[in-house]
């Protein structure tokens, strides 16, 4: 059996985080040595010390932690004497340290675990660690695997990027209790969203299109489920744009079947997306979809299937849409159906986590 290390020094929670953690506990179950590198006081951490199959060993790293030689040798001795033969790495941060030492100690397969579809910078330092400190890649997306080398088509042998998407338990989210957040007016279309307020995933779209909606004469209400560092400007935006009161903002929501079960229509704005799975998720609430045609969208939305793809930040084209599956409750019944067909075939999680263990042990 493989000793497996998971390096992630995130102290939130994202997608990389539920992927990792997921995959950990994954591996525990099934009798391999799983060991988990993270910051003590993170997400994570409460996470994995709940879980007695799998041992974490605290490490703290800061953004210039890999040039510690210090730093550099005692996690070199830590995985060294752990006996790790395989280490899977979630942020290009923890890969300057994580794959350094991984390289130093003697691991035989570094795997950096790439969710983000961002191109790599074609830098002198990205070449020397791609070449030197990474012995694998596993992407989440196609889109992601492009990106990876669309910079560089030599960073790193094109035939060692494996995709394999995330993992979707859907078995465990179909049957997750919930209570609507939201109730409808008579007439009224809800829309729904969920994602941090941050930049990438672009909420300040959805203002320009309750302005639009409006100009239409549609009665509408967009909820925005989320937290983030651009809560209170999204917040003076739609009062700015005269939309406040077609806007709910939620806040952090621990169950988004809560907000899921409360929409018409699923609205993902984002500018980019690694692996969408809040996409996914709609589907699973046989919800229609309307997402930018950007990154790994077309892998999860199947285009005019389950939902439809329109040219990113283009509020008419994305209003049409929604009109569309407003006057259509029909079409948003079937699409929301083989939205739902198409996540069970292609992101089951015992399918999907048999792929990883059998990419694992190669």
């Amino acid at each position: 059996m493989r000793k497996i290390g998971f390096f992630n020094s995130a102290k939130t929670w994202g997608g990389g985080e539920k992927w990792h953690y997921e995959a950990a506990l994954y591996f525990a179950c099934r009798g391999y040595s799983v060991f988990f590198f993270s910051q003590e006081g993170s997400v994570l951490q409460q996470k994995i010390t709940e879980q007695p199959a799998i041992s974490f060993v605290p490490f703290n790293v800061g953004n210039y932690s890999f040039l510690n030689r210090q730093k550099v040798q005692a996690l070199k001795h830590t995985f060294q004497s752990l006996g790790i033969d395989t280490l899977l790495i979630n942020l290009s941060s923890d890969l300057k340290l994580a794959g350094q030492a991984a390289s130093k100690a003697g691991v035989k397969r570094i795997i950096y675990r790439r969710g983000s579809a961002i191109p790599i910078k074609n830098s002198f330092f990205n070449k020397y660690v791609f070449k030197h400190w990474v012995t694998d890649i596993l992407a989440n997306s196609e889109a992601t695997k492009k990106t990876i080398l669309q910079y560089n088509a030599r960073l790193f042998p094109e035939h060692k990027i494996k995709v394999i998407y995330n993992p979707i338990d859907v078995e465990s989210f179909v049957n997750t209790p919930f209570e609507p957040i939201y109730y409808k007016a008579s007439g009224e279309l809800v829309i729904a969203n969920l994602g941090r307020l941050e930049e990438q995933k672009n909420q300040r779209f959805l203002m320009l299109l309750s302005v639009e909606l409006d100009r239409r004469g549609i009665a509408h209400k967009i909820i925005v489920a989320g937290s983030g560092r651009l809560d209170r400007e999204l917040k003076k935006l739609s009062n700015s744009l005269n939309v406040a009161d077609n806007i709910l903002f939620t806040g952090f929501i621990h169950n988004v079947k809560d907000v899921l079960m409360s929409c018409d229509i699923f609205l993902l704005p984002s500018l980019w997306e690694g692996f969408g799975y809040v996409l996914a998720e709609a589907s699973l609430c046989r919800k229609a979809i309307v997402a930018f045609d950007i990154s790994s969208n077309p892998e999860l939305v199947l285009p005019d299937v389950s939902g439809f793809l329109v040219t990113k930040n283009d509020v008419k084209e994305c209003a049409e849409k929604v009109c569309l599956l407003r006057n259509n409750p029909q079409l948003r019944e079937k699409m929301g159906a083989d939205g739902m067909l198409h996540i069970i075939n292609t992101f089951e999680k015992n399918r999907i986590m048999a792929t990883i263990e059998a990419y694992i042990n190669e």
